[in-house]
């Protein structure tokens, strides 16, 4: 155990240094090219370095995650308060809600009925739950948050996996990404496509009235966004399938034995239901679902109260509620929120886009950089985030160079919310992260045939709707 420790130690320790080295080397060179932009710089060696730790695993990423922000604050890019004060995000508290509400549906009982009805239904056959998991999540996920969707039917996914003696890690990386493309069908789907929409409706008070800009209807999206999920059903029938993998087996070593049998009495807690409350679960879990579809409340106030009614209640303890979150998720992303904010106040953002945009020409070559910039940033910093930053890039370099931005601002909607590459690229990726017991890898490994080819398809409809 100590030695354990010691090596963990040992592992943040150079990896502080290794983050505070590639920051001021990039602070260094920043100095030498006039110091405009020697936060902007520091921003893209801390990201360099942060993305080598999250793909050596050298440290726990939580722990990679944490050290982000340390070195955002040391480094002055971010000050000490805001680096950390993504734990309050809404997106953070959503998740840590219904992680919860999660626990309650299979402390009664709940999911297991779930479990057991899908699996009648489905066989038992794996292909068949794949692909109903896919349809329905990704429908859902058209008129409602994809996140929120992806937060209420996890523990459902969770237990038809297990109804169907199925590792749960080879259908959480499905319905999550079916989350993502059924968000881009409507203007509510996911956040990024009412982003677009509102720049469009701004951009319109300025720009030449023969450019025909308009903002988006609310089905208009649907015309991308459907043969997207199409694809992503066509794609999990025939291929896709292929690339999921078991974790079922993964485990962390070198646990003490009072470790193992701490896990081992929490594992036999969870295992007693508690039928009697059944009908408090389910009717807790209808009322924060019509609550977020009809919008009475932000769905973060939505997930908080509907805890707040699970405890009250006696469905869960409180110690439960506590043990139901997955810190682990949590951690990775509050840790790398700061991120974002960083990529986007130092101006790193903006040099990586106008930089590769400016040397670009060709209409169709333009929309296929600015998609691949979003997608690219998109799996490492907040999609809200990457949208609200590559639209005011995006637009007026339309407009000056005379080019339609409605088919910019579209490719900019769907390329923030199609993101398959890193647990960290959208909320969803993010919440099925820890249950899944996937590592950052796993996620560039199954995600990438699906990041190419919704990034083809963005390229070539498009533009067939919305002329260049």
């Amino acid at each position: 155990m100590k030695r354990r420790v010691l090596a963990l130690c040992g592992a943040a320790l150079s990896a502080v240094l290794l983050l505070a080295a590639v920051a001021y080397a990039a602070d260094a060179a920043g100095v030498a090219a006039g110091g405009d932009m020697t936060q902007a710089y520091l921003t893209l060696g801390i990201l360099l370095a942060a993305g080598a730790l999250f793909l050596t695993e050298i440290v726990p990423l939580p722990v990679t995650a944490m050290l982000v922000p340390v070195a955002l604050a040391v480094t002055g890019i971010v000050k000490p308060g805001p680096a950390f004060s993504n734990f309050g995000d809404s997106t953070v508290i959503l998740f840590m809600g219904m992680f919860i509400v999660g626990e309650s549906i299979f402390k009664t009982g709940f999911a297991d009925k779930i479990g057991d009805w899908t699996m009648r239904m489905s066989g038992g056959n794996e292909v068949k739950l794949l692909l109903l998991v896919v349809v329905v999540i990704g429908l859902m996920s058209s008129v409602l948050s994809n996140t929120g969707t992806v937060a209420v039917t996890m523990p459902m996914v969770i237990a038809m996996c297990r109804s169907s003696k199925i590792a749960p890690s080879r259908l959480l990386i499905p319905a999550a990404f079916a989350s993502s493309l059924g968000g881009t069908i409507t203007l509510i789907g996911t956040p990024p496509n009412g982003i677009v929409n509102a720049m469009l409706v701004s951009a319109t008070e300025t720009a030449p009235a023969e450019l025909g800009i308009r903002s988006f209807g609310f089905f208009e999206f649907a015309k991308i966004g459907i043969p997207l999920l199409i694809m992503g059903l066509l794609y999990y029938s025939f291929i896709g399938r292929h690339f999921l993998i078991d974790t079922s087996h993964r485990s962390e070593a070198g646990k003490s034995i009072a470790d193992a049998e701490a896990e081992a009495a929490t594992a036999s807690a969870a295992s007693k239901r508690r039928p009697e409350k059944i009908w408090f679960s389910i009717g807790i879990f209808i009322f924060v679902l019509v609550i977020m579809v009809t919008e009475v409340m932000s769905l973060h106030v939505a997930a908080m109260f509907g805890v707040c009614l699970i405890v009250s209640t006696g469905t869960l303890t409180m110690k439960e509620a506590f043990d139901a979150v997955d810190w682990q998720t949590i951690w990775l992303f509050a840790g790398m929120l700061s991120m974002s904010t960083a990529m986007r106040d130092s101006g790193a953002a903006s040099l990586l886009a106008e930089t590769i945009v400016h040397q670009v020409h060709n209409p169709l070559a333009i929309m296929a950089v600015i998609c691949a910039i979003t997608a690219i940033l998109t799996n490492f910093m907040s999609n809200t985030a990457t949208a609200a930053l590559m639209c005011p890039l995006a637009i007026p370099l339309a407009i000056q160079t005379g080019i339609n931005p409605m088919p910019l601002a579209m490719g900019i909607g769907v390329s923030a919310s199609c993101c398959f590459l890193t647990p960290i690229a959208t909320p969803p990726n993010t919440i099925i992260f820890g249950p899944g017991k996937y590592t950052f890898v796993d996620y560039m490994k199954i995600g990438w045939p699906l990041q190419l080819i919704s990034f083809v398809m963005c390229i070539v409809i498009i533009p067939i709707f919305w002329p260049l």
